[in-house]
């Protein structure tokens, strides 16, 4: 019997949602609602249960999300709320919905939408921090915060070309920012690809080195369907 997905992707600045069909494509408009402030659990999860609910029906459900997750269980949030330590959302959102949900890292879930499986792959998600996911042969290695990691003059990466640094220095000096941290993981990493998103990846304006590529927003929500494969 076909199975629809409803994709959601919980980000710093904005609540996204759409459903997907059994193949993985999208059937219906992206949702969204910007992110409550404070971004606490319960407020967090009412906002998400109102988003959603004049969708289609649905099976169950995948959460891309901005943090370390463990099982379901979000370790860190570092541009939400501290009630996300240690916060089963797989459980409490499956109680809400009344649907099984699984929850992965969101840069994970977009590298998913957008991967080709071959060789190392990498993911930056350019948003409110930085988002990172590593790839091997198409699987995951869940759990990398290259955005915490310390980059240049004290700052981390994620001081560095986050959303706050954005709107600090303006979009010329964002760019040669992105560029330098671009360049480093290149000489780190070594990635068969490099795939850039995120909602600020539409301010991107540089060029690129061979086998980088600027990635469609949606593809938070696309890569849904690999967390049930």
């Amino acid at each position: 019997m076909p199975t629809t997905t409803l994709a959601i992707d919980i980000g710093g600045t904005g609540l996204k949602a759409l459903l997907l069909a059994p193949d993985g494509t999208a059937t219906t408009e992206r949702v969204r609602v910007p992110t409550p402030k404070p971004a606490t659990t319960s407020k967090v999860l009412e906002a998400l249960v109102a988003l959603v609910q004049p969708l289609p029906a649905y099976d169950r459900v995948s959460v891309g999300f901005p943090g370390v997750v463990v099982d379901g269980v979000t370790r860190t949030a570092p541009n939400l709320d501290p009630s996300w330590k240690d916060f089963d959302l797989a459980a409490e959102l499956g109680r809400r919905l009344h649907r099984p949900v699984r929850v992965l890292n969101d840069a994970g879930v977009q590298g998913y939408g957008v991967i080709e499986g071959q060789g190392l792959e990498m993911v930056l998600t350019f948003g409110t921090g930085l988002g990172c996911a590593l790839y091997y042969n198409g699987v995951y290695v869940p759990n990398l915060e290259l955005a915490h990691h310390p980059f240049k003059h004290g700052k981390t990466y994620e001081d560095y070309v986050g959303k706050p640094a954005l709107e600090d220095i303006g979009k010329k000096k964002w760019n040669k920012r992105v560029a330098r941290v671009i360049a480093q993981v290149w000489t780190t990493w070594n990635p068969h690809k490099l795939y850039l998103g995120g909602g600020n990846a539409k301010h991107l304006d540089l060029e690129l080195p061979p086998g980088t590529q600027i990635t469609s927003n949606v593809a938070g929500l696309l890569g849904g369907i690999a967390l049930w494969k």
